[in-house]
């Protein structure tokens, strides 16, 4: 079962994106696959459910870029790789919209659990953000579940995606036990995708107690080889992995 996460996305809040897509009773969502066959099962599932409508199926980047502006959907459920170059346009899709469309949700596909992508996936936050391996659209509750959790701001990812990025699920497991209360709560925020400013605020704390707690963080959780984006990248998917049990 993936792992579900209500976290907040600090520009999305302040702009009152999620608030605004929360409130639409009916989730308006965009399919982007090349493959006709799972384009097609895709949409018919997902229009099967009375709480989604699809408003548009695209087979490429540049056409999906083109619907999304036309049609203005609350979720995106795209392939990761896709036309024009068949590598990574699902990822990169989910970054432009973060910038240009941040009350947008986007769940991804993948036929393989590819840590990279999630980790590039949840690079400027996990707030409506999923990640599903393929093998989860035969089971029709979770595809339906990963959407609606994504519209609502939630995170989904599959549990296997985190595993591959962490190697080892026991470590993981152990590192985060022996986190602190507080230690507990900046990793949260961090999470979210919050600075350390704002996890400052938010907390009542001082910047500098945040930059210790979070490097104290980091050495717990054996992050201390990776460059500082990259550290909190994969602290964030150890939070949601744990979170998700």
């Amino acid at each position: 079962m993936a792992a579900s996460l209500g976290l907040g996305n600090d520009h999305a809040a302040e702009s009152g994106s999620w608030s605004v897509m929360v409130a639409v009773a009916v989730v308006r969502v965009v399919v982007v696959e090349d493959s006709f066959l799972v384009r097609s099962c895709l949409v018919r599932l997902l229009d099967a459910d009375a709480r989604i409508r699809v408003v548009g199926a695209a087979a490429g980047y540049l056409d999906a870029v083109r619907l999304i502006d036309e049609q203005e959907p609350d979720v995106v459920v795209t392939d990761v790789r896709m036309p024009p170059s068949h590598s990574d346009e699902g990822i990169r899709l989910a970054g432009e919209l973060r910038g240009r469309r941040p009350g947008v949700g986007v769940v991804v596909l993948s036929q393989y659990a590819d840590a990279g992508y999630a980790a590039e996936l949840v690079r400027a936050g996990s707030r409506g953000r999923g990640y599903l391996l393929k093998d989860r659209v035969a089971d029709e509750d979770q595809l339906v579940g990963a959407v609606l959790e994504v519209a609502a701001g939630r995170s989904v990812f599959d549990p296997l995606i985190v595993d591959e990025l962490l190697a080892a699920r026991s470590r993981s497991s152990a590192g985060l036990a022996g986190l602190t209360r507080r230690e507990q709560q900046v990793l949260a925020a961090v999470a979210s995708g919050a600075s350390n400013r704002v996890i400052a605020e938010r907390l009542v704390l001082s910047t500098r107690s945040v930059e210790k707690h979070i490097n104290a963080i980091f050495a717990k959780l054996h992050l201390t080889g990776d460059s500082e984006v990259d550290q909190r990248v994969k602290a964030t998917l150890l939070y949601l992995a744990e979170a998700g049990r």
